[in-house]
């Protein structure tokens, strides 16, 4: 259902207002150059800072724009579960294919309350759900047998996985089998979680090197020894890169490497800032290194 390359997009600003022309121009620039979904709203589309309207209007042009050509994941998630369970509905009812959701930061619910949070957003929704792990920024981690426990729901798909731990992907795929979607959040540590088992990523590097990551992912994913070389390749090149873009705190980086591609501004709303002088350098100089700019 969900695999290869799936974009967390930047969601440009101008003015502090969303810029929807360079949105617009955004999302094409990923249907011509091979990204095989679109994930809008995400925390790299720094969601925490969109109003609900903006927060609807990003996910309502992503579905538009993409017109079916390819899925596109909506970024639902909340830490309150009323919150999330609404606009989890609203993507459903706009027409995403599936929805992206984070697990609940700054409350630390316990593994219980993990469970009953997805389940209640399950339980009100009828669109596939895929589960954002990331305890490095949501402070709890959800264990195996808890995502166990709510993939025996209707509408729990997979996960993004982003704990950095390779060995979450042989106990999920013991515990869950093949069936359970296994995407990394982390672009680094994408070609082994690939050989471990996975089927993807949702990549914040997308955004700036979407032919590369596709095609990556494509070869990464391959039997074929060759394909397998192949990938090793592009993941050389794509390292620094990644190494890059986390520089500062994500999306600042890749918001100023998407301005110098030419595809939108660098802003960012507080309480993130543009990034430092140093940083643009680097961010620069690792661009042409891989001859993205």
């Amino acid at each position: 259902m969900f695999k290869g390359s799936n974009v967390a997009l930047i969601t440009p600003f101008k003015n502090n207002g969303l810029d929807e022309e360079a949105y617009i121009k955004l999302i094409h620039f990923h249907m011509d150059n091979g990204t095989n979904g679109l994930v809008p709203a995400g925390t790299t589309g720094e969601s925490p800072t969109l109003s609900h309207d903006e927060h609807q209007r990003v996910i309502d042009l992503c579905i538009k724009e993409s017109n079916g050509k390819i899925p596109v994941i909506a970024g639902t998630g909340s830490n309150s579960t009323e919150e999330a369970i609404s606009l989890t509905s609203h993507a459903e009812k706009a027409g995403a294919d599936g929805a992206l959701i984070v697990t609940p930061y700054y409350n630390k619910p316990t593994q219980e309350g993990l469970y009953q949070h997805y389940k209640a957003i399950n339980d009100k929704c009828g669109i596939p759900i895929i589960i954002y792990n990331i305890p490095s920024r949501s402070v709890i981690d959800m264990s195996v047998d808890t995502m166990a426990r709510l993939f025996e729901l209707n509408n729990i798909v997979g996960v993004k996985d982003a704990t950095g731990n390779l060995d979450r992907v042989d106990q999920q795929l013991s515990k869950m089998g093949k069936e359970f979607i296994q995407m990394t959040g982390n672009d680094e540590n994408a070609f082994e979680f690939n050989k471990k088992g996975g089927v993807g990523a949702i990549s914040v590097t997308a955004n700036i090197a979407p032919k590369l990551c596709s095609d990556f992912q494509k070869f990464s994913v391959s039997q074929n020894e060759n394909d397998i070389i192949e990938a090793k390749k592009l993941d050389d090149i794509l390292q620094p890169v990644h190494d890059a873009m986390f520089v500062e705190s994500n999306p600042s980086p890749v918001k100023f490497a998407a301005k110098l591609m030419n595809l939108c501004d660098d802003e960012v709303r507080l309480p993130l800032v543009r990034v430092t002088d140093k940083t643009q350098k680097i961010v620069k100089e690792t661009l042409q290194s891989a001859k993205l700019i």
